[in-house]
């Protein structure tokens, strides 16, 4: 989690300027974490606090400043006094006004400002941050530090690549979209097999879409679950001498037996191709689209960022039977 950069790129360019509102400290139980946020222009919003009358107040609110141009201002919100929440706790929200001139001249890996009110002389505890990140690396969480409001520029931690815009390709983009920290490029052969993209997602138009496993990080995640059999033993072929970080192919028991004889025709050891999780989905929530979806996304939140040293081996299949 951290500033969007890529999405209030994308919102500022098609709605003008507009509100960013973030949970900059909380105390107690509260909705939402440090550093979530939503973003609010003259008819809409994206993303949440959290919340319900937390969300809507703020929403108004930054309405407001649109309205009269203000920059930033801070709301300190104990829950159940002021709102009749029953979380108990207390949200600091800081909601400033940014602008293509504002938003081009913050290029750093994290952004800090003061807080309405606060010193513009940045404390030597955020300098250092500050330096460390460029230096290093090291992005600080979101965080208030001595009246100044800190943060990370959002970079995705895990890339998830869906090969095939069929049925459950659709259930399963549509369920995952949006989770923070994951890119998900979406691929299949031409660009009338798609529906509508959801925010943030990648679409990628190939001929051949096996062609586009050279482009791909060594460490992504992919699902292979395209209109053809062939295809799908292209790409599994492909993606395994690319290296991969996980690999689900949808299918039967019968497919994946297949397939495993011709991948090892095809060179690949024995316990290279025991890493591929066939089928994919749980096999309690049935085949439908969306319970192969659902069961997908439960696997992935739960098995996290696995990567190469830490690889699954054959034994740890996904469990459900997703026909192609």
């Amino acid at each position: 989690m951290g500033f969007d950069r890529d999405q209030m790129v994308r919102l500022i360019g098609l709605k003008g300027p507009v509100v960013r509102v973030v949970v900059a400290d909380i105390a107690g139980s509260t909705p939402r974490e440090v550093g979530a946020a939503m973003v609010v222009w003259k008819d809409s919003q994206e993303g949440t606090i959290g919340g319900g009358t937390l969300e809507h107040e703020a929403m108004l609110a930054a309405r407001k400043m649109l309205a009269e141009g203000t920059l930033a201002r801070v709301d300190r919100m104990p829950l159940g006094p002021t709102l009749g929440q029953c979380c108990g706790g207390s949200v600091a929200l800081l909601s400033e006004l940014w602008d293509g001139v504002r938003l081009a001249a913050e290029c750093g890996p994290v952004i800090a400002r003061a807080l309405p009110g606060q010193s513009p002389d940045m404390p030597l505890t955020v300098k250092r941050l500050m330096a460390k990140a460029r230096g290093e690396g090291a992005l600080p969480a979101a965080r208030l530090v001595q009246g100044w409001f800190i943060e990370p520029v959002a970079r995705p931690k895990r890339d998830l690549w869906v090969w095939g815009a069929g049925h459950v390709g659709r259930a399963i983009v549509a369920t995952m979209a949006g989770l923070p920290d994951l890119r998900i490029t979406w691929v299949d052969t031409t660009a009338d097999r798609f529906p509508d993209l959801p925010e943030g997602v990648v679409q990628r138009v190939a001929a051949n879409p096996a062609d586009l496993v050279a482009e791909v990080p060594a460490n992504a995640e992919h699902l292979v679950l395209t209109f053809s059999h062939a295809l799908d033993l292209e790409l599994c072929h492909r993606l395994l001498g690319r290296g991969f970080a996980r690999l689900g192919l949808i299918g039967s028991e019968t497919k994946w037996a297949r397939f495993r004889a011709r991948l090892h025709a095809l060179g690949h050891p024995a316990e290279r191709i025991g890493r591929i999780q066939c089928p994919i989905g749980r096999v309690e929530y049935g085949k439908h689209p969306q319970a192969i979806a659902i069961g997908v996304a439960a696997e992935f939140l739960e098995k996290g960022g696995a990567r190469e040293s830490g690889a699954t081996d054959g034994a740890e299949r996904l469990r459900g039977d997703g026909t192609a």
